[in-house]
């Protein structure tokens, strides 16, 4: 067995096994009820089933310019991907989709109360020098 075949049955496990869990990602999305856990599933086996496939693709092809795009598409991924979760989380969060009781740890809901009462005094302040310079 020469290098080239090892490398190309390597990219079709990769590429199975990526696709595999692409797969899971997809079913998890949609059985599942909660918004935080489609959340998770659409960000965990998701990432590491395209980096799965990303990975066989680069071992079947083996052109450096086409390996090194795939690295790139893959940084940008594993980059954007915890960044969308975390404002997809915010903002089920703040519009009532996630259930309080359920989490173990919940900092965001004291960060909403003093955002709000910082807009509060601002409008408050901004409505006294309207009054003031009349």
């Amino acid at each position: 067995m020469t290098w080239e075949n090892g490398a190309d049955v390597a990219g079709a496990v990769l590429l199975v096994l990526g696709s595999a869990l692409t797969l899971v990602a997809a079913y998890a999305v949609y059985f599942l009820k909660d918004l935080l856990s489609r959340m998770h599933a659409a960000t965990k086996p998701q990432v590491l089933g395209l980096v799965l496939m990303l990975g066989g693709v680069a071992l079947s092809v083996r052109e450096p310019v086409l390996v090194w795009t795939l690295v790139l598409v893959v940084a940008f991924q594993l980059i954007t991907a915890p960044i969308s979760a975390h404002m997809v989380g915010r903002a089920g969060y703040r519009t009532g989709k996630v259930d309080g009781a359920g989490l173990v740890v919940d900092e965001l809901t004291e960060d909403l109360r003093a955002s709000r009462r910082r807009t509060e005094d601002a409008r408050e302040a901004e409505a006294d020098e309207r009054v003031v310079d009349r």
